[in-house]
């Protein structure tokens, strides 16, 4: 990359540089705005809003391309609302999942480790694992690097719905030796993020995920991404989140405030009693499932 390339990158160039260039501000429109500025003592993005000649969105946009920060088109935001981190990256339930994801960083995959996936597991349907999974996908992959989410919940998939994405072929098909070209697929808008959704619903879930298949294919993947995360079935629907936990390694369990029982969890944790498994840590969901 030479030196013009260079200056030509948006975390190069000015707020203003941006905003204009959104909005096609003419030269006289944007000297209106930097005499407001100079007036007001206020930044060019302030500046222009209050003048309408922006809008609150074209700035968070120009933000977004200096600091690399991936931010949600209107139309994501229609088609992925559960993508919080995505769509509503300065709300409450963005900010949680971003102090998880600090949390998670500091105990999962160590520099003198081996590298693990991280299966997410729950005691009941409804607690929102596929909520936060997702969500903790993209806060990793807003980190820089490459981050992977499989959905390995072979009986009620889901994730191939929060980010529309085709589920024709998947973890299943991996699984049952039907080998698929570009199961693996890239998340729009979100650089460096990418899914494995889960493919048909078979009729044998723990059976393919309790072959050593699967934990070869989940130490490949850990090998080739920074970061894995792996989304699992309620264990109240079979032993399939255990299993998953122990192939990956490392395991983050996640409550339903006022819905599940300690007792559910206090089993869900024995269940992995005697196996290697590193419990990352538990999250209470006060949000949405």
């Amino acid at each position: 990359m030479n030196s013009a390339d260079q200056h030509d990158r948006p975390q190069d160039r000015h707020i203003g540089d941006l905003i204009r260039d959104a909005r096609n501000l003419s030269a006289s429109e944007v000297e209106q705005v930097l005499r407001y500025q100079r007036e007001r003592g206020v930044r060019f993005g302030e500046a222009a809003v209050a003048l309408g000649l922006a809008s609150p969105e074209d700035v968070l946009n120009a933000l977004a391309q200096q600091f690399h920060y991936p931010l949600a088109t209107a139309a994501r935001r229609d088609a992925s609302p559960e993508l919080v981190t995505l769509t509503q990256p300065f709300s409450v339930q963005a900010e949680a999942v971003r102090a998880v994801r600090s949390q998670v960083t500091m105990r999962w995959n160590k520099p003198d480790a081996q590298r693990q996936a991280l299966a997410v597991i729950s005691p009941a349907s409804g607690d929102g694992k596929t909520y936060f999974a997702a969500n903790l996908a993209v806060s990793l992959a807003q980190l820089g690097g490459r981050t992977l989410l499989v959905d390995a919940d072979l009986r009620s998939p889901r994730q191939h719905e929060v980010f529309g994405v085709s589920n024709s072929a998947g973890l299943s098909t991996l699984l049952s030796g039907r080998a698929e070209h570009q199961v693996i697929q890239p998340v729009e808008g979100v650089a460096g993020l990418f899914v494995l959704p889960c493919g048909p619903i078979p009729p044998n879930p723990l059976e393919l995920i309790e072959r050593p298949a699967f934990g070869l294919l989940v130490r490949e993947l850990a090998s080739k991404f920074d970061h894995v995360v792996i989304d699992t079935a309620a264990a109240a629907l079979g032993a399939d989140a255990c299993v998953v936990a122990a192939k990956c390694g490392a395991a983050l369990v996640l409550t339903r405030k006022h819905e599940n029982k300690v007792v559910a969890l206090q089993d869900l944790v024995a269940s992995l009693a005697g196996s290697t498994v590193q419990f990352v840590g538990a999250v209470v969901n006060e949000f949405t499932s």
